[in-house]
């Protein structure tokens, strides 16, 4: 069921079953309270007087795990990830505690997104640690909003490099806002 406009009343005009079922039912029907199907849904606008409920999510992944890899690769546990229903946007919050085995070494996490859409991992949405003492983690955390996206299903995936040496990361954790 769509939305519509409500009729416009006139004094003295019967009004029908098929009326009050469009015009009051339906549009009801249409509002965020009755579609939503589940507790911590959200109402987006999917177009002029269309409404979609989309669900938050998050994922984590604690086992600390290393990469001495200098472009975006998975780590032995791959992710966290999160296959959402999306619109053309989505906001996403990510972190991670990071390290790297030798001083003022870079150390780096962002996000990539597949199905739907195909967006590679980037360094303009990034977590960067850099700076730090050899083994010392710091927990690092980015938000970024994903516009341009592909309507659909979209997984959203952490993907991890360093500048040099080794890096570890920790307490991985991604959080998915779909629009």
């Amino acid at each position: 069921m769509a939305w519509s406009s409500p009729m416009t009343a006139v004094a003295g005009a019967t009004f029908t079953a098929a009326q009050f079922n469009q015009y009051v039912r339906d549009n009801l029907n249409s509002t965020a309270p009755a579609l939503a199907t589940a507790a911590s849904q959200i109402p987006v606008s999917t177009g002029a007087n269309a409404i979609a409920m989309r669900t938050p999510d998050t994922a984590s992944v604690a086992t600390s795990q290393s990469t001495a890899v200098q472009t975006y690769t998975d780590l032995t546990t791959v992710g966290p990830s999160i296959t959402a229903t999306t619109g053309t946007i989505a906001i996403i919050l990510f972190s991670a505690g990071m390290a790297n085995n030798t001083v003022n070494s870079l150390t780096v996490c962002s996000v990539q997104v597949s199905g739907a859409s195909s967006v590679a991992a980037n360094d303009a949405w990034a977590a960067y640690l850099d700076g730090n003492a050899a083994n010392n983690f710091s927990r690092v955390g980015v938000a970024h909003v994903f516009t341009g996206l592909t309507a659909g299903s979209n997984t959203f995936t952490m993907k991890y490099r360093v500048g040099s040496n080794t890096g570890s990361f920790q307490n991985r954790e991604i959080n998915v806002i779909p629009l």
